[in-house]
């Protein structure tokens, strides 16, 4: 293994920072002495979480649907910080419902959050950190993005987007010394996760968990990041097999019925309402 690498003074910049993955990511960089940027589309719920977080730490309003917002607050980012080192696009939504249920402002939303801001993202991040020959980029997608679970279609066609662009992505940067890592978790026990069940052989976590396995990729860089790192194997070894005998496996574990027995649980309505007002810009247009 390579020498670990210091994020002592090192600027980040985290988006849906607020709370959740986001939030925890934030504490455990700053533990690690990295100057820390939170993004977010709720200010009061992200001044409060950088305020807890020390001086060190920023606090800007971020909508990741609008595109020349978020290059301008990374813009903001840099005036206030100096160059990003850093990038993790953490921002994301998973609003639940059977496809044919699933109204088209949804999966709009969904696009925009999960896959299009990541794109935008990791492009400016490129434009910043390639001229100077460092940087790391984070996106974090799901174990969504390497199967698919009924109950949230697009979600997980969102998050198959993100570990291929993460994929490209690092193709392109080989040898330009910025690096680029694809986080994998399973069920996170935040509020997206509202109603949702375990599933046999498949350990949900906690986000410090996710945070720390971000950080660790940061230290000691690495593309696949899996959480819990058994969700690798387990994946390995369902796609060895024939599609009838995976299957069979994933509905034997539970695995088909982790998203679809929540899409329309009662103990997801919060969520779900937050989550159809988190695109402005999208939305906006769309009643233009």
């Amino acid at each position: 293994m390579g020498r670990v690498r210091s994020l002592r003074g090192k600027v980040v910049v985290v988006t849906g920072g607020a709370q959740g993955i986001g939030a925890k990511t934030a504490q455990a960089l700053v533990g690690h002495g990295a100057r820390v940027a939170i993004g977010d589309l709720d200010q009061v719920r992200a001044d409060k979480t950088a305020g807890e977080l020390g001086v060190d730490t920023v606090a800007l309003p971020l909508d990741v649907t609008d595109t020349q917002g978020f290059t301008e607050f990374l813009d903001e980012v840099e005036r206030r910080l100096g160059p990003i080192d850093v990038l993790i696009n953490n921002a994301g939504i998973m609003p639940l419902a059977p496809l044919d249920e699933e109204d088209d402002a949804s999966t709009r939303r969904q696009l925009a959050i999960n896959l299009h801001a990541v794109i935008h993202g990791t492009r400016e991040a490129v434009r910043r950190m390639r001229p100077r020959g460092t940087g790391h980029i984070v996106n974090v997608a799901s174990m969504a993005g390497k199967a698919g679970f009924p109950g949230g279609a697009t979600y997980c066609a969102t998050k198959h987007g993100v570990v291929g662009l993460s994929e490209a992505v690092h193709l392109e940067l080989h040898g330009t010394g910025v690096e680029v890592s694809c986080v994998m978790p399973a069920i996170v026990r935040t509020e997206l996760a509202s109603g949702l069940g375990e599933a046999k052989m498949i350990k949900s976590v906690l986000p410090e968990e996710v945070a720390n396995a971000i950080v660790g990729a940061l230290l000691r860089p690495r593309f696949d990041v899996y959480v819990p790192k058994s969700l690798d194997a387990m994946g390995r070894i369902t796609r060895l097999l024939p599609r009838r005998v995976g299957e069979w496996i994933v509905r034997s574990l539970g695995g088909d019925q982790i998203l679809a027995s929540a899409a329309h649980s009662s103990a997801r309505a919060d969520y779900e309402a937050r989550a159809a007002h988190s695109a402005p810009t999208v939305e906006g247009e769309r009643d233009s």
